[in-house]
């Protein structure tokens, strides 16, 4: 990746003095083969922001992560978060499994929050509990989940930490009034103070208490930054969401009065997608107006106030790093930074926002910086999500992989990285979900979106880079991202030339190998979500799009009594009866009983799984 050479602002000690009166307030293979008993047990320090973009260039303007984690460790350039919005992100980052097994679907009740985050029985069975049963301690400030409030903060508290001081609800996104809540104590109001200067003195001090300690330690910062500005009112949670009467307020972030007057002329890049002449995706968003003058030059102050707001997490990164230095643990720690989903703003038309399944709002930041990591590399050919951020974390520490997860562990170490990229063994794919609204986070066109429900499939190999989709209202989506990176011309549209080809080949060939492989996905658990193919094909014949492409399987994904993706309505939760087919009751395997060598057929699952009727 690219980073711009930009004017380094270092206020580290400008922050610290201006807080010092706050108080303390698939082939899953690791850096080092070495047993866990002969080496010493790893750190592991984690910045997790929030709407971080990786297209829009926003780390083009951190200078200090550049310094300390880009020059110094790995970019993994193809890595994406599966649900596109926050809470559900993270719970699978924190469980190592897909929104559609966590059924956290949503920000807030009735699908989704810390409310149901708790009654899904995760509260005492995700990560930083299996850590602490492993011997770690576990140290965790800022945004934990969306719903996590003044009112429930204890009832109960979050399990599994060490020490922790929570961003709480209806406060969270309120950059000059935050509200923290350390260990047992009550909420502490900060209004006036920066929320991540406040946020960067918590992490110091937890840093600290964690090397005090003596013990191996995992440690979480997660700043707002650069989310949107929100302002709740005290009732915003109470009740399910009504589109009609939102109780909070969006505007743009707002940034550290020191880094105010930064990046006067910075604007959203002008790709071929931002705010195109012709309606672009499909659903809601193809009928999407083009953006006027008044429109763009207010998104590009957003994009600038964005990039502000992360001048403050470039302070915290060089914070972390120098007293990590300090404390003589730097060699033996981890540094990873990473967002919850990604953003868009312009692009397609739409308005600033995240929610939907194309490239800005799904493919993420992931830098790692540690022992055996190589520094200054970008690591290219491999997919990786964030279902496979907690398998990774457990490879990294020596601890054993859950059979359950539905991710597996990303080789980190340069040879071993390339090592599976050549030899094909990992796996390609990233599958992507989403249920209920979508809405701007702008002053304009920021009315919520109905039935932005979808189902994805990212897919990318040798010879391919493709996006495919099916929406609740049952139109798809095919891209070639080889020629068209911005995603702007449905293969699969009525209004396209049906003579396009998909990867080199006729669209309808492809659209009907990605199908079937998101019919595997789009209810998958562990092994199935890691190993999609081996589920169409139990032979092993096929391990990626290119082995299904041999003609020999025409028929057999070609069939017009295949079983599609598609579903029976839009909801905006996981309903088993919206989903429509799934493969557990629908899919069927190549490679019949009775047949000879080179006959070819096939068995529907007829209501089993492969491996139990086999």
């Amino acid at each position: 990746m690219h980073i711009s050479a930009v004017t380094a602002v270092t206020a580290i000690g400008f922050a610290g003095a201006a807080a010092a009166n706050l108080g303390q307030g698939q082939v899953p293979l690791g850096p080092s083969r070495q047993p866990q008993s002969q080496r010493r047990q790893p750190n592991v320090v984690f910045v997790l922001t929030d709407d971080q973009d990786a297209h829009l260039s926003s780390l083009d303007y951190m200078p200090l992560v550049k310094k300390h984690l880009l020059d110094r460790g790995t970019y993994f350039s193809h890595h994406y978060a599966t649900t596109a919005v926050c809470c559900p992100s993270r719970v699978t980052l924190w469980t190592g499994k897909f929104a559609h097994n966590t059924n956290v679907t949503d920000v807030s009740p009735p699908y989704g929050g810390y409310p149901k985050f708790v009654s899904q029985g995760y509260n005492d069975n995700y990560f930083p509990v299996w850590l602490q049963q492993a011997g770690y301690n576990t140290y965790y400030t800022g945004k934990l989940f969306n719903v996590h409030t003044v009112e429930n903060y204890n009832s109960p508290a979050p399990g599994g930490f060490t020490g922790s001081d929570f961003l709480l609800d209806p406060y969270t996104y309120n950059y000059l009034n935050s509200t923290f809540q350390r260990n047992g104590e009550g909420p502490r109001s900060y209004e006036g103070h920066y929320s991540t200067d406040v946020l960067a003195e918590k992490a110091y001090s937890l840093l600290d208490e964690a090397v005090d300690a003596g013990k191996p330690f995992f440690l979480v910062a997660a700043p707002v930054a650069p989310h949107a500005n929100v302002v709740m009112n005290e009732t915003a949670h109470e009740a399910p969401r009504d589109p009609d009467n939102l109780p909070f307020e969006f505007t743009e972030p707002v940034p550290a009065e020191r880094h105010r007057h930064l990046f006067k002329d910075a604007k959203v890049p002008r790709t071929a997608n931002f705010n195109p002449d012709q309606p672009s995706g499909a659903n809601w968003i193809h009928a999407l107006p083009k953006q006027n003058s008044t429109n763009v030059e207010y998104n590009d102050h957003f994009y600038r106030q964005r990039l502000r707001s992360l001048q403050a997490v470039d302070e915290l990164v060089e914070g972390l790093i120098s007293r990590l230095e300090a404390h003589d643990v730097l060699d033996n720690t981890y540094f990873v930074y990473s967002s919850d989903n990604g953003y868009h703003i312009g692009q397609h038309r739409l308005q600033p926002g995240k929610s939907c399944g194309y490239e800005e709002d799904t493919n993420v930041p992931l830098i790692v910086r540690g022992p055996g990591v190589a520094e200054g590399y970008t690591a290219e050919g491999v997919v990786t999500t964030h279902a496979d951020l907690a398998p990774t974390f457990f490879e990294l520490l020596g601890i054993a992989q859950r059979e359950d997860f539905d991710g597996a562990a990303i080789p980190v170490a340069k040879a071993e990285f390339e090592e599976v990229r050549d030899a094909g063994e990992r796996r390609e794919h990233a599958g992507i979900e989403y249920w209920g609204l979508a809405m701007g986070e702008g002053i304009y066109n920021r009315n919520p979106r109905e039935n932005n429900t979808y189902k994805a499939l990212r897919l990318s190999g040798r010879g391919y880079n493709l996006y495919y989709s099916v929406w609740c209202n049952n139109e798809h989506e095919l891209y070639d991202l080889a020629v068209d990176s911005g995603q702007l011309h449905n293969i699969l549209s009525s209004s396209e030339d049906t003579s396009l080809l998909a990867a080199g080949y006729p669209a309808h060939k492809v659209a009907a190998r990605l199908d079937a492989l998101l019919l595997v996905l789009k209810t998958c658990a562990s092994e199935t979500c890691r190993r999609p193919w081996a589920q169409l094909h139990p032979d092993g014949e096929v391990r990626s799009l290119t082995d299904a492409l041999a003609p020999r399987y025409d028929d057999f994904y070609e069939a017009k009594s295949a079983t599609r993706v598609e579903y029976a309505y839009c909801a905006n939760g996981f309903l088993e009866d919206a989903e429509g087919p799934t493969w557990q009751a629908n899919g069927r395997v190549f490679g019949g009983e009775g047949k000879g060598e080179g006959e070819y057929g096939y068995e529907y699952l007829k209501g089993g799984r492969w491996e139990d009727w086999v």
